[in-house]
C-alpha cells in the first residue's frame, strides 16, 4: 500500500481487510472486496450513484444500463463503486445480485439525499443515493471521483419556491470531484451557476468554454474554467485536496454531438412538463423524476436515449480522470 493510500484510509472508523468479501466501517458501512482492495492499494476508483437505477428509468433497462456503466469504468482502468443503502446498511460497491435487487425495487427504494441518510439507516430501509448522498459516502471512504448524469440545481422559479437541490451545498462542503454532463436543463442554469459560485465550487468544462446543459452541448452560460485532458482534471483535484479547500469540484462533459437532443424540442417538452407539474402540485424531490419522465414521454423516448448516452460518456471520462489521479498520487509518493 502506498503512503498516500494509507493516509486516505487512516481516518476511517474501522479496519479494512481486502481479503474479506465485505468490509465494515464503523459497524454501519460496507465496502465490497473489490473496492476495498482498490482503495487500500491506491488504485483508481469511481463512485456511481443509484438513484438513476431505481428512479431514472424502467426495469430492465435500468439494470442493463447500470451493468454497462460499471463495465465502461472497468474497461477504462478503474474500479466502479456503485453506492446504495440496502436493509439499512450503506454499501459502497454492489454485487450483481444487489444491482438486480435495486433495479427491481425501482421507486420502492427511497430516493436518498444527505438529509435522508440517517433515517433510512435507522429504519433499516432501502435507499437509492442521489448526488449529495453518494458524495457523502464516497468522501467517507476516500473516493475522490464520482460519475453521474447531471447534477441538481436551482429550480426554475426557485427565487419564489426556494427549491434548490442539496447537490449544490454538498459540492460546497464535500471534497469529491463530480463528473457530469452539466446542470439538468429542466433547471435554472444561470442561477445554479451563481449558487455554485457562492458555495466556492470550481466548475470546469471539459474541452469547451461553455457549460453543457445535460441533453444539449450548450447552455448559453460561459464556464468559469476549462480543462483539456484527464490529466488536467487530476491536477485540479489534487491541488484542491492538498490545499484542503474542503469543497468539491464540478467537471462538466458535453453530451456527444451524435446524441445531443434538439434544444428547441427539449425546451418545449420541459415547458409542457413544468406546467403539468404546477397543475398537479408536484414539488420537492418528486419534481425532478416527474419532469424527466414527462420530457421523455413528450419527446418519444429521445431524452432517455440521450440520458443513457451521456452517462456512459461521463463514465469513460470519470474513469480516465481517476486513473490519472492515481498515477499522479503514485508519482507524488515517489518524489
Amino acid at each position: 500500500m502506498t503512503s498516500s493510500a494509507v493516509s486516505r484510509l487512516s481516518n476511517l472508523h474501522g479496519h479494512i481487510n481486502p481479503s474479506n468479501s465485505i468490509t465494515k466501517i464503523g459497524g454501519l458501512l460496507k465496502l465490497s472486496a473489490e473496492v476495498s482492495q482498490a482503495l487500500s492499494c491506491g488504485h483508481a476508483v469511481v463512485a456511481l450513484e443509484s438513484t438513476i437505477i431505481s428512479h431514472g428509468m424502467p426495469y430492465p433497462q435500468n439494470l442493463e444500463t447500470a451493468k454497462e456503466v460499471e463495465a465502461i469504468v472497468r474497461k477504462n482502468g478503474a474500479v466502479p463503486a456503485t453506492i446504495a443503502i440496502l436493509d439499512g446498511i450503506p454499501c459502497v460497491g454492489l454485487s450483481v445480485e444487489e444491482l438486480e435487487r435495486l433495479a427491481t425495487l425501482g421507486t420502492k427504494a427511497q430516493k436518498t439525499a444527505r438529509r435522508d441518510i440517517a433515517y433510512v439507516v435507522a429504519t433499516g430501509g432501502n435507499g437509492a443515493t442521489t448526488v449529495s448522498a453518494t458524495m457523502c459516502f464516497a468522501s467517507m471512504v476516500g473516493i475522490s471521483v464520482f460519475v453521474t448524469g447531471g447534477i441538481g440545481g436551482v429550480h426554475r422559479h426557485g427565487e419564489h419556491t426556494m427549491d434548490i437541490s442539496s447537490d449544490l451545498t454538498e459540492l460546497g462542503r464535500t471534497p469529491v470531484a463530480v463528473v457530469s454532463a452539466g446542470v439538468k436543463s429542466i433547471l435554472d442554469i444561470p442561477r445554479t451557476l451563481e449558487y455554485l459560485e457562492t458555495q466556492g465550487v470550481c466548475v470546469a468544462a471539459y474541452k469547451t468554454n461553455e457549460l453543457p446543459a445535460f441533453f444539449t452541448e450548450t447552455s448559453g452560460c460561459k464556464a468559469p474554467c476549462r480543462v483539456e485532458t484527464p490529466e488536467d482534471c487530476a491536477r485540479l483535484i489534487d491541488a484542491s485536496l492538498k490545499l484542503k479547500l474542503g469543497n468539491g469540484i464540478l467537471i462538466t462533459a458535453p453530451i456527444p454531438k451524435e446524441h445531443s437532443a434538439s434544444g428547441n424540442l427539449i425546451e418545449s417538452a420541459i415547458q409542457n412538463a413544468l406546467r403539468e407539474a404546477r397543475e398537479r402540485n408536484i414539488t420537492g424531490n418528486a419534481e425532478t423524476p416527474f419532469l424527466l419522465a414527462r420530457v421523455n414521454e413528450i419527446t418519444g423516448g429521445a431524452s432517455l436515449a440521450s440520458n443513457i448516452a451521456l452517462v456512459k460518456n461521463n463514465a469513460v471520462l470519470g474513469a480516465k480522470i481517476a486513473v490519472a489521479l492515481a498515477q499522479l498520487r503514485e508519482q507524488n509518493d515517489k518524489a
